[in-house]
């Protein structure tokens, strides 16, 4: 039987409603007795004691909010009765100590995956297109329909088929039958970026995204790339191969750079990256899966439209993941810093070195003067929908999102744009915006992601699977078509946070060796937004 109510932490001073709870029922936790007073729906939480006035709201064991005004025991707590606050920080005051769980069943194990000559290797093999300007989308865009529909041989979609009948008068088009992949190569897929940036802008935002396309060129899961230049952008060339070296000195990936302002006419310039992209895309698809060890993936760790059940079941489970891949020495990426808020102390404690603490507490300190210089602050970061499920202070959604980290000790701490090289978790410096943060975490080496979500986001990444995991069932089940493992299971007591984050991991490798498509791959959500810093949450 599902319990009705839980309290994550001993030190909590408020307890979640695991189901909807009618005001009057009496609830039993831990040998006392709550009668709550108004109506509670399921992810939400109720003082566990008398509140006055300035108390502090503990959860997972921290502070997350300050009541405002006098709240009864069995009373829920709402925006309107409690306001965002956190501890302070004070730098680091002790090392933390780190039991990592048995990883027996794990240390051998494999994924089929591409190995690349640095010794880096990809969950893909995808030749890349993308623009170092926006000048340039059109020519990605026309480069798309001619290899996707040459090269890939895609099938019509329903809604493509759906239009068809109706330019038809309404007569029924039968779906294309099952049939043979018709590719014309079999271990390279074609990917295409675009996006607003390269000019127009400030200086610094362009030289990070040369940074950023940098980090794509040189993550494994990229065979090639195409890129296209206007020439005259703030994003010229140089700078980014200049990043490019600076990252990978002997990048051995081939390159097709065209410039428009030197190709003459569109028609020109199409003519000649076509025929350079073929050749390479053809040499590429000689690389064919072999086995590697799974310390060779890098996990990308993200939530995105969390739920009030986010922090307790499909966060913390992967954490679990998190902390399996750090003992058995694997690479894992915490980003979202202003989701981070609140637990600061204890990230810094986790530090292996003293300076990546007071890295990680300078990235911190100017993210938020930048958001506060905007006229907001991390107070701001929980959404409509945050708020709708439960979440309702910054260090509440924080305390839950950190959770993903797991316990193990942090080996670096990343800028924006900075590549992750040292195995075990690192902490990457990124918006909690859902398309921004996942840009980042691809950028920095990420070869699959991990994307929690209690409300449903639909989105991907054009190079790097993204496999979403649900916070609850019923999410589960009402958009089946894009959660990829459902960690309600933990909720309703059917699974342990052990046996699911095991159960995950499982997919995990089937999705690195090519045997299971994430759903948004197979919706082809190819999501590319980078980061124009300082602007965004």
């Amino acid at each position: 039987m599902q319990k009705k109510v839980l309290k994550v932490n001993p030190k909590d001073n408020v307890i979640v409603a695991l189901l909807d709870l009618p005001a009057g029922e009496s609830v039993h936790l831990d040998g006392t007795d709550y009668t709550i007073l108004k109506d509670i729906k399921a992810k939400h939480k109720f003082a566990a004691v008398d509140f006055e006035d300035g108390d502090h709201i503990i959860m997972y064991g921290v502070i997350v909010g300050k009541a405002n005004q006098s709240i009864r025991q069995g009373e829920v707590i709402t925006t309107e009765n409690v306001k965002h606050q956190s501890a302070k920080v004070v730098g680091k005051t002790e090392t933390l100590g780190w039991t990592p769980p048995n990883v027996d069943k794990w240390k051998d194990r494999t994924f089929m995956g591409y190995h690349r000559e640095d010794g880096q290797v990809g969950t893909e093999n995808i030749w890349l297109f993308f623009p170092l300007v926006f000048c340039e989308n059109k020519n990605i865009e026309t480069l798309k329909d001619i290899f996707e529909k040459e090269l890939l041989h895609d099938k019509a979609s329903k809604h493509q088929l759906l239009l068809r009948s109706l330019l038809n008068g309404g007569a029924a088009v039968e779906e294309e039958e099952e049939q043979a992949d018709t590719r014309v190569f079999k271990n390279i897929d074609a990917r295409f970026i675009t996006h607003q940036g390269g000019c127009g802008g400030i200086r610094q935002d362009a030289e990070a995204l040369g940074r950023l396309f940098a980090g794509y060129v040189n993550n494994p899961n990229v065979a090639g790339a195409t890129v296209l230049s206007l020439g005259c952008q703030n994003l010229q060339v140089q700078i980014f191969m200049d990043s490019l070296h600076a990252l990978a000195p002997d990048n051995k990936k081939p390159i097709v750079v065209y410039e428009q302002q030197k190709s003459g006419t569109i028609d020109e310039m199409l003519t000649g990256v076509i025929k350079d992209s073929y050749e390479g895309i053809k040499k590429a698809n000689e690389i064919e899966r072999k086995p590697a060890s799974i310390t060779k993936l890098n996990i990308g760790l993200e939530c995105g439209g969390s739920d009030g059940f986010s922090g307790i079941s499909a966060n913390p489970v992967l954490g679990e993941v998190s902390d399996i891949m750090a003992a058995v020495g694997g690479t894992t990426m915490l980003a979202e810093f202003p989701e981070l808020c609140g637990v600061e102390q204890e990230l810094v404690n986790r530090c292996i070195n003293d300076e990546d603490g007071v890295k990680f507490l300078k990235l911190m300190k100017d993210f938020e003067a930048s958001v506060v210089a905007a006229g907001s602050g991390f107070d701001m970061n929980p959404s409509p929908g945050n708020i709708k499920d439960g979440l309702i202070t910054d260090a509440m959604k924080s305390a839950g999102a950190s959770k993903k980290g797991g316990a193990a000790p942090i080996v670096e701490v990343l800028d924006f744009t900075e590549y992750a090289t040292k195995p075990g978790l690192n902490l990457l410096c990124t918006p909690g915006n859902d398309a921004e943060c996942t840009t980042a975490l691809v950028g920095s080496g990420a070869t699959v992601v991990l994307f929690t979500t209690g409300l449903g986001t639909p989105m991907g990444n054009p190079i790097t699977p993204v496999v979403k995991i649900s916070s609850n069932t019923i999410l589960a089940e009402k958009m089946s078509d894009i959660i990829d493992f459902n960690a309600g299971t933990v909720i309703s007591g059917e699974k342990t946070i052990p046996e699911a984050a095991d159960e995950l991991l499982e997919l995990i490798i089937n999705v690195a060796s090519g045997e299971v498509k994430t759903k948004a791959d197979v919706l082809n959500q190819n999501d590319f937004i980078p980061w124009r810093r300082g602007v965004s949450l």
